[in-house]
């Protein structure tokens, strides 16, 4: 009798110290409520959860919240999952965020899963006409709305990123990563509002997804391997892109991108690798697989630019140093924007290799598209643009 006594008073305690099998944690039971700034409830709710021997979901459920910067660490004890369905705002004024980098941060966890039909909306517009990078090549650095730094075997999956105030999504240091049915808006003209943003990652999908921002809609930096983007809507936006690279000297290589099942509409341009010239990066890219594509009025579908210098704000005295090889263009289809719908300009200093095109169907005006063509000899497989100098 002792004993049952003894137990059922130390499963109380255990409950009360949310050590036992937890369930769902509500926002609500930390404080967090609609209309109210839940930033405080979340860290409560995330310290109770990460502490946890049990896996835990911590529900931010319908409402409107608001919330300013938030940085949640692991290692946690088990598997965590915030499913929101509510729509989070973040401060409208990028002053109101304390200089934060990103606006909800979550790094050094395994087995992290962020669902739901909810929102982080980034009210982005004030911030966006504070945005002179255009030129200021030392532009003050504006707030991301997610940044997902060294997880492993995690997921966000069906969450919506609207108006973020800089790129929506940075991943940094991530192994086995997915987005699927992840969603991105912000409008055509809003600035280096990046969709997804991926460096120094390994095994990185992005699937089933729609992206429309003012930027690129996946781009991929230095130390990426094997990353996939399929099932991707593209637009409006500049694409999918693999750089820009070579700009600095301690970049790492990157290989293995399979871009498949994509439609692009109305973008800026298709699918690019852009590297810099007259800079000291000297790294790799190599197995770029680009295949089965849309484009839709797309104003550049194809383009290798090893001369990549926005806003004229570089030199190309000196050819960019970066080897690029074994990238193919397969089963691409559409209408372009421009008349050269393919343009592979590579680097006179280290010219592209193993580079090919196969069943490439692009039309310009009623007409098909050209292709332009420097330093490299691309291998051509059935229909596809004739390289011009």
């Amino acid at each position: 009798m002792k004993f049952a006594i003894i137990t059922i008073l130390f499963s109380l305690f255990l409950l009360d110290f949310g050590f036992a099998q937890q369930g769902d944690l509500d926002i609500s039971r930390f404080g967090g409520k609609p209309n109210t700034n839940i930033g405080q409830a979340f860290l409560s709710a995330w310290t109770q959860a990460c502490a946890s021997p049990t896996a835990v979901k911590i529900v931010i459920p319908a409402g409107t919240y608001q919330m300013g910067a938030v940085d949640v660490k692991g290692p946690c004890k088990a598997p965590i999952e915030v499913q929101v369905d509510g729509t989070i705002q973040a401060p409208a004024n990028p002053t109101d965020l304390k200089a934060a980098h990103q606006w909800f941060v979550v790094q050094y966890v395994n087995s992290f899963t962020l669902s739901g039909k909810g929102v982080f909306d980034g009210q982005g517009a004030t911030a966006w006409k504070q945005n002179d990078c255009t030129t200021n090549k030392d532009c003050k650095m504006l707030c991301m709305n997610f940044g997902f730094n060294f997880l492993n075997n995690s997921i966000v999956r069906d969450i919506t990123s609207k108006d973020s105030k800089n790129f929506h999504v940075n991943v940094l240091g991530c192994n086995n990563f997915t987005f699927d049915g992840f969603k991105v808006s912000a409008p055509k003209d809003s600035p280096n509002t990046d969709g997804i943003h991926i460096g120094r990652s390994t095994d990185v999908k992005i699937l089933n997804t729609n992206i429309a921002t003012g930027d690129d809609c996946v781009s991929l930096g230095d130390g990426c391997k094997n990353i996939t983007v399929q099932n991707v809507n593209c637009g409006p936006g500049h694409g999918i892109s693999v750089g820009s690279l070579g700009k600095y000297d301690a970049e790492e290589p990157v290989a293995g991108l399979l871009v498949k099942n994509c439609t692009l509409n109305g973008t800026d341009n298709g699918v690019r690798i852009k590297t810099w010239p007259n800079t000291p990066g000297a790294i790799t890219i190599t197995d770029m697989h680009f295949e089965d594509l849309t484009m839709n009025n797309v104003m550049n579908p194809i383009i290798i630019d090893q001369e990549y210098c926005p806003w004229n704000q570089c030199s190309k005295q000196n050819p960019s140093k970066i080897k690029i090889s074994k990238v193919s263009f397969k089963n691409i289809k559409g209408t372009s924007g421009t008349k050269e719908g393919v343009v592979l300009v590579c680097s006179s200093g280290v010219p592209c290799e193993a580079v090919e095109m196969a069943d490439i169907d692009l039309t310009f005006n009623g007409s098909a598209a050209t292709a332009k063509c420097a330093n490299v000899k691309p291998t051509i497989t059935g229909k596809a643009p004739t390289c011009a100098a």
